[in-house]
């Protein structure tokens, strides 16, 4: 066997140790990882689908409720990539296991990525069970299959990441809910999910413009609907810019070990 083969092999089985390891840990309680996001879907749909659409009639052309739909779905992709990756990254260095995956044979890139497919594993589970939850609100049709899958999947990589650099700076668990409580939350709200961005004043349509989670809900929901606020061609540049960019970051700091040795 070639040195090249068994750099691959190496790789590919740390891989998929890293990803059974973090699918077994969130589906062993999936009441705590997968129903919540089902149960807070629901009062969404009810809440504002229901209750709320009922009044505003069509958005873009379409029912109130089937437009909130993708930012839903986005929005507890989102959600569920990031935390799953920051709580078990995180859980790992606190408990010092992650210095015997830093000492192991396996590359930075490969530790990076194994988390990180966890994160995007849950997120794809959690995104489904969110969709099907919908089903029973309002019927979907779906314009482009291959924009909602790249879309799904690329958003769950791009928040594992987020969630994984998080991880690697902080230092007690509440460092670990600040993120999501006080960036995550607002920026998911304003970020197009329940309404479009052409009803805010010229000002405040610019400065939403600095949200990446508007791109992923538009591209996304152009996907299901064929309507944006955003160019998809845009959309899809900036969902790729940041990855890149929280990749390198990750990257930089697992190979130093900042943040990661003490």
């Amino acid at each position: 066997m070639s040195k090249l083969n068994e750099t691959f092999l190496l790789n590919y089985r740390g891989f998929m140790t890293l990803l059974k390891k973090e699918m077994r840990r969130f589906l062993s309680i999936w009441s705590q990882t997968l129903l919540p996001a089902v149960i807070t879907t629901v009062l969404y749909f009810v809440i504002f689908g229901n209750l709320i659409g009922s009044r505003v009639g069509e958005m873009d052309g379409v029912s109130y409720m089937a437009f909130i739909v993708p930012g839903l779905v986005m929005m507890q992709v989102i959600m569920n990539s990031y935390s799953n990756v920051v709580s078990s990254f995180f859980g790992a260095k606190f408990m010092k296991n992650i210095e015997e995956v830093l000492v192991s044979p396996l590359p930075a890139s490969t530790i990076i990525i194994g988390f990180a497919a966890g994160g995007v594993a849950r997120g794809f589970v959690v995104g489904l069970l969110v969709t099907a939850v919908s089903l029973f609100f309002v019927k979907l049709t779906i314009y482009s299959v291959s924009v909602v899958l790249s879309v799904f999947i690329l958003s769950a990589i791009l928040f594992s990441l987020a969630g994984f650099l998080n991880a690697v700076f902080a230092k007690k668990f509440d460092d670990v809910m600040i993120i999501p409580t006080f960036v995550l939350t607002p920026l998911t709200y304003l970020g197009g999910v329940f309404y479009s961005i052409s009803l805010l004043p010229p000002f405040w349509q610019t400065l939403s413009l600095i949200n990446p989670i508007l791109y992923i809900v538009n591209a996304f929901r152009y996907g299901f609907m064929g309507v944006s606020d955003i160019s998809l061609f845009f959309a899809y540049f900036m969902i790729f810019a940041f990855i890149i960019v929280l990749y390198l970051a990750c990257l930089y700091f697992v190979r130093t070990g900042r943040g990661l040795r003490s």
